[in-house]
């Protein structure tokens, strides 16, 4: 007779630690080296001044990455709104095609 018992597994066996992942709030080393060689990037380009050329030459790319950088939602104070209340909110769409000057 064998003495052996087989013994059904319910869950499959994991390491210890999985499942844990990185703390909330910890950035990606590799977003955090990308950040900071683009913006090494923007500085060897003329930092300001050069973004301000770009928004003239190509306002499209510039408008798509002052949207990524805005945030998505803005909370107003009542206490440092305008004396009079907000009564117009107007959209205007422009032809990126098109050079305006400032």
């Amino acid at each position: 007779m064998n003495d052996s018992k087989i013994v059904g597994i319910t869950e499959p066996r994991r390491p210890p630690n999985a499942g844990k992942g990185r703390v909330k709030g910890t950035p990606n080393k590799v977003t955090a080296d990308v950040r900071e060689m683009v913006l090494g990037a923007l500085e060897q380009a003329g930092g300001q001044q050069w973004l301000a050329k770009q928004a003239d030459e190509n306002p499209t790319a510039f408008m798509a990455l002052l949207g990524k950088l805005l945030p998505k939602q803005i909370d107003l104070d009542a206490s440092i709104t305008a004396s009079e209340p907000i009564t117009e909110i107007r959209r205007t769409i422009v032809d990126p095609g098109e050079h305006h000057d400032r």
